[in-house]
C-alpha cells in the first residue's frame, strides 16, 4: 500500500497525473452527453491500479462526479424516481454483498449490451417498465451488477433514457441515481474489510478535478439543443454497447 501522502511511493507522478486529468476530462464528457465517461475512467483505472481496488476506488471518484452534477442541476432531478430507485439499490447492495462472486463476463456484457441497443432503437418499453415497481427493480438490478461490473452507468442511462425528458433533466436524474448506486457500492466494499484510506490523497485530487470538468461541462450542455443531446446520448450509449459486444467476444 503507498507510504507517502502523495502516493508517488507507489505511483508514479506521471500516472497521479494522468488519473487526476482522466478524471476531469471523463466528467466533462458524462456533463456533455450525459453518459460515458464513467466507462472512460473505469478503463485507464483498470490499467495503473491493484485489480482488487479498481471497482471500489472508481466507485469513490464516481461518487464524487456523480454527486457534483447532482448538487449542480439539483433543480431538475425527477424526485419522484429517486424516491423508488433509492430503495432499490439499498436492496441491490443487501444481495450483491451475500453473493459478491465472479459472475461470467461474457453473460453479464451481452445483457446490458442488448438493453441498451433496445432502449436506444427498439419500440417504447411498457409503462409498466417506468412504474413505481419498475424503478425499484431498475434499482435493485443496476447496483447489484455494478458490485461486479463496476461500470453499469449506460444500463441506467438507458432506463433513464425512457423517460423522454430535456437534457438537464436528463443529466441530473441520471447523476443522482449514480450517486445514490456508488454510495451503497462503497459501504458494502467498506463492509467486506476493503480499506481506502491510504488511497484518499489521490481520490480527493481526482474528485476535485471532476468537478472541475463538470462545471466546464454544464456550461457546455446550455448551449447544445434538446434534440442534438438526444441524437449524442443515443449514439454514445450505442457505441458502449458496441464496445460491451466486443468484450464479451473477447472473453469467448
Amino acid at each position: 500500500m503507498p507510504s507517502s501522502w502523495f502516493l508517488f511511493d507507489a505511483i508514479p507522478a506521471d500516472i497521479f497525473a494522468l488519473l487526476t486529468l482522466s478524471a476531469a476530462f471523463t466528467s466533462f464528457f458524462t456533463a456533455c452527453f450525459g453518459i460515458g465517461g464513467g466507462v472512460m475512467l473505469l478503463g485507464v483505472m483498470a490499467q495503473v491500479l491493484p485489480p482488487q481496488l479498481i471497482i471500489p476506488l472508481h466507485g469513490v471518484v464516481q461518487l464524487g462526479s456523480n454527486g457534483g452534477r447532482a448538487v449542480l442541476g439539483w433543480r431538475y432531478i425527477d424526485w419522484r424516481l429517486i424516491a423508488a430507485f433509492f430503495p432499490g439499490a439499498i436492496l441491490g447492495a443487501l444481495l450483491g454483498s451475500f453473493v459478491l462472486v465472479a459472475l461470467p463476463p461474457s453473460v453479464m456484457y451481452l445483457t446490458i449490451a442488448a438493453f441498451i441497443l433496445y432502449s436506444c432503437w427498439g419500440p417504447k418499453l411498457p409503462k409498466m417498465v417506468l412504474s413505481t415497481l419498475g424503478t425499484v427493480a431498475a434499482g435493485t438490478i443496476t447496483t447489484f451488477i455494478s458490485l461486479f461490473a463496476g461500470a453499469t452507468g449506460p444500463l441506467v442511462a438507458a432506463f433513464i433514457k425512457q423517460l423522454e425528458v430535456d437534457r438537464f433533466r436528463t443529466v441530473a436524474t441520471f447523476a443522482m441515481t449514480m450517486s445514490l448506486q456508488h454510495s451503497a457500492k462503497i459501504v458494502v466494499f467498506e463492509g467486506m474489510g476493503v480499506s481506502l484510506d491510504d488511497w484518499w490523497p489521490l481520490l480527493i485530487c481526482m474528485i476535485l478535478s471532476g468537478a472541475i470538468g463538470t462545471w466546464i461541462g454544464f456550461k457546455m450542455l446550455k448551449r447544445v439543443a434538446d434534440k442534438h443531446f438526444q441524437t449524442a446520448f443515443s449514439i454514445v450509449l450505442t457505441l458502449l454497447a458496441i464496445r460491451l459486444i466486443w468484450q464479451a467476444i473477447s472473453q469467448w
